[in-house]
């Protein structure tokens, strides 16, 4: 990736406007490599605006005209008609104004299944029409700590990479788990209702004087919960708590290994040609349109062993939380970065200030 380097200035005496260098060639690529888990590295460029030759751009606006209709549309049903059979199990029951709706019998049995088949038509209309899977998920006897408890044998929670709002799609469709969202989320139309029935735990993250500790305990008790109660539903988290460009693996958070309970660890990667479907320095509307333009999109999905922690682990959740992300980055073959949201956050503004 190669940002601008020069930008129109003012002469200064009203007339033509001369070319100023806003970085050199070697700051740009210092500022390239310093940010690198969020540069797009795909045909787009930039936050998806680099310049395409002329057939590029004729196959984007026939691909827009033909594509993106029909996909959006079909999406839309999609959502809508997993909205109504929501709406309908969820009459007469208890804890929806509350946020987690006391689903039971076939009420859950069909808010589950309607969910897992809609998500898994959801990505096919998007054009994920093969998802390549490799399940590693039956452990040796010698990988699983002799002092592990019959009662944490159930993983509390998936710890997964994080590249994609596609993510969600994709763990929604094959376990339907329940997973940490905005708490503006449950207010949403057709989403809201849709995302309490998935039991998320709504959080105010805009909010500096919200409570971690209070989100962190939440996620804790969930967890701790879905280990002893084999109807509820896995916990999903991303302990990375943003996107990347899916070459990456940022610091992992604690709070999914505070329960001190066994996680699945799952990679996710995007291999492409053209789009990358990574949501790294790409606004989202951008995304979503040049995703709907893209004809076939690839999902490859390892499945680890379940990581059962041992009595040290237990006792230090950062020492969990460090073993588990080097354990995804070796299988998944990804690298270790020491950056957060804050940098990420950082990256876009200088990219919005160049381009």
């Amino acid at each position: 990736m190669a940002l601008d380097a020069t930008a129109p200035s003012s002469t200064g005496d009203g007339g033509a406007e001369a070319v100023r260098p806003l970085l050199s060639a070697a700051e740009a690529e210092e500022l390239d490599a310093m940010y690198a888990p969020y540069a797009r590295c795909d045909a787009y460029g930039t936050m998806g605006r680099g310049a395409l030759p002329f057939l590029r751009q004729a196959e984007l606006a026939l691909r827009a005209i033909l594509l993106v209709p029909l996909r959006f549309v079909l999406g839309m049903l999609l959502l809508v008609t997993y909205y109504l059979v929501c709406r309908v199990c969820t009459l007469f029951v208890d804890g929806v104004a509350e946020g987690r709706p006391r689903l039971q019998g076939w009420r859950r049995v069909a808010v589950v299944w309607s969910g897992r088949g809609l998500a898994r038509a959801v990505l096919f209309v998007f054009g994920f029409y093969w998802i390549r899977e490799t399940d590693r998920s039956s452990p040796n006897a010698e990988d699983v700590h002799q002092g592990q408890s019959e009662e944490w044998e159930k993983p509390g929670a998936i710890v997964s990479n994080h590249v994609s709002y596609v993510d969600i799609l994709y763990h929604m469709s094959v376990s339907f788990p329940s997973f940490v969202a905005k708490e503006s989320v449950s207010r949403l139309p057709l989403v809201g209702l849709i995302s309490k029935c998935l039991g998320c735990i709504f959080v105010q993250r805009e909010s500096k004087a919200s409570d971690s500790k209070g989100v962190s305990g939440a996620v804790t008790e969930r967890v701790q919960e879905v280990c002893q109660d084999k109807n509820s539903s896995m916990m999903l988290l991303f302990p990375e708590g943003t996107t990347t460009n899916g070459d990456y693996l940022l610091p992992f958070k604690t709070g999914a290994f505070l329960a001190r309970v066994p996680v699945q660890p799952v990679i996710l990667r995007y291999p492409y040609t053209m789009f990358s479907p990574a949501w790294d320095s790409i606004d989202g509307a951008r995304h979503v349109f040049l995703l709907l333009c893209q004809i076939v999109n690839y999902i490859e999905v390892v499945r680890l062993p379940v990581y059962y922690p041992s009595d040290q682990e237990k006792e230090d959740p950062k020492l969990y939380a460090s073993n588990v992300r080097k354990l995804i980055a070796t299988e998944g073959n990804l690298i270790l970065s020491n950056l957060g949201l804050a940098e990420k956050r950082v990256y876009h503004e200088a990219l919005n200030g160049l381009l």
